[in-house]
This record gives C-alpha cells, structure tokens and sequence, in this order.
C-alpha cells in the first residue's frame, strides 16, 4: 500500500486480504486532520512540465484529466460549474507558488468567522483577513500526478494576506498494537475476494451509504460470501473508529454539525504501510454523495 491517488478507508482493505492494513494500525505514524471543505482544491507545479496548476481531484482523472494553468483552462473545463469557476480562479490569483504538490479542502472567502463548507460548521471566532480560507492535508511526490504518493502534509504552510491555511494540531494518545494482534488469527481465517469482487462490493457498501442505510454483518456475509470476512470487516470498523475516539486536535476552528459540537471531519494518516483516511462514513459520507454542489 503505497500508491494513493484515491484515499481509502482501512476497512475495504481487509477485503482482498491485504493484511498489511494491520500493520498499518500499530505502526509509528503521521496524521494530518481532514476537515469538511468543498471542492477538493489540488495544486502545484506539474513535475512532468514545471507549470504551476490549480485544479480539483480531477487532475487525477484517467481519461478527461482536468489540469488549469491559466483562467482560459479553468473556463474551460469548468464551464457548467461557474461556483467552481470563481473558486478556481482565487485559488490561481491567491494559492503561492511552491514545487511541490499539495491538496486541501476549500473552506471560503475571506472576510467571514463562520464558513459552512459542505456538512460542517467551522468558527474560527473572530473574522478572517484574507482572500481564501483553505485547509491543505495531503502532499503527493512523484514524477507525474497519476504516478503521485500521498501522505499528510506534516509541515505547517505560511499563511499571508491572500491565503489563510489552517492546519489543526492532532496526536493519538494510544498504541493499538495488542488490539491488531487479538484480531490478526481471526481475521486470517477469512476467505477473501477478488480485487474485482471488492470494488463490485464497495460500489454497493457505498450505494447504502448515499441511501442513508446501514449494511449488518448478516447481509454482509450474503455480500461477500463468507461470514469471517463480514465479521473481520466490521471489527476493522471498529477499531477505527477506537483510533479515531483516541485523536485529540490541540488547535483551530470549533466544528458542529448544527448546534452539536464535533471534533472534525476525519484525519489523513501515513506510515511505511501506506497513506488511509479515517472518517466515520455514515456520518459524513452520505452527506457527502447526496451534495450536488461542486458534481
């Protein structure tokens, strides 16, 4: 697990049988938190021509690959999305220039203390002096954007009139290594799927998710045709969501969804295992699908 141009959720790991996603939760790692901005903002210098680019995670495309040097680009690309577009467009104007490549979430405009992004509601207490509000998480390093290694942006970016980079402080307060080896000789027993299989599956965990529905072992083991594998999936869940419960973020906005107090969105996590997100999915996935916003 080293490749990560799509970020994935431990728990769909397991189902091929990758069983480094166990070393992946006991190893020394690296966390960067994950907040809840819209769209997806990627940019950089594109090692495989030296131009400076802004784009969403579309630059990542296969086929129709999205990459924006220039306004004409983004217009260009973005024509039936003219919020895109304006966003776009302040990114190119207001992001600084860097060799590197970086992305975040676009959290808003300047001039505001409350932002509402997509799902949650971030108050920053006082009101922003600046062009853009973005929160950048992940780094990517390679020779080309699709041949891209992520991992958490580790370092803290230098803010400046036109750009606010908010990067909140997290730490784990627990060690999981006797948990990963408690469910290693259970999860071993697993009759595990085809990679082909699993993405069939995660299309379908995903299509409850957006349904607002949630999948029990039961159907589960129907799914995937082995009750250990379903049973191994849920108790991946589980101990992400321990990891997740043991997180604690020192600094930035205060987050709720509504009037209720959250920590954050998810978190960004790397080790030698490879780079995963955790996020509570039926939290936050589904309001993530069904948000047409930036589609």
């Amino acid at each position: 697990m080293t490749k990560n141009l799509h970020l994935d959720h431990p728990e769909d790991i397991i189902l091929t049988g990758n069983l480094e996603v166990l070393d992946w939760f006991s190893a020394i790692s690296t966390i960067s938190v994950k907040m809840d901005g819209a769209p997806a903002i990627v940019w950089g210098t594109n090692p495989e021509n030296g131009k400076f680019f802004v784009g969403t995670k579309s630059v990542f495309n296969k086929v129709k690959i999205k990459i924006c040097y220039t306004p004409e680009d983004i217009n260009n690309f973005y024509a039936h999305q003219p919020e895109v577009i304006d966003i776009l467009l302040a990114c190119l104007d207001f992001l600084p220039r860097t060799n590197r490549i970086i992305q975040g979430d676009f959290i808003g405009y300047g001039g505001q203390s409350n932002y509402t992004p997509n799902t949650i509601t971030y108050d920053f207490g006082n009101r922003t002096d600046c062009g853009i509000v973005v929160c950048p998480h992940t780094e990517y390093t390679g020779t080309s954007l699709r041949e891209g290694v992520a991992t958490p942006l580790t370092d803290v970016l230098e803010s400046d009139a036109n750009v606010l980079f908010v990067q909140p402080t997290v730490d784990c307060l627990e060690r999981f290594d006797s948990s990963v080896e408690q469910l290693r000789s259970s999860v071993e027993k697993s009759k595990f799927i085809s990679e082909k299989t699993a993405k069939e599956v995660r299309i379908i965990i995903n299509a409850f998710i957006k349904e607002g529905k949630s999948i029990s072992p039961q159907l589960l083991e129907e799914i995937v045709g082995d009750r250990t594998l379903a049973i191994s999936y849920f108790q991946i869940i589980d101990l992400k969501e321990q990891m997740m419960d043991a997180m604690r973020i020192y600094d930035g906005p205060k987050a709720f969804i509504g009037d209720q107090p959250i920590d954050c969105e998810g978190y960004v996590r790397h080790n030698k295992y490879g780079t995963m997100k955790l996020v509570d999915r039926y939290q936050f996935a589904r309001a993530n699908f069904n948000n047409q916003k930036f589609a």
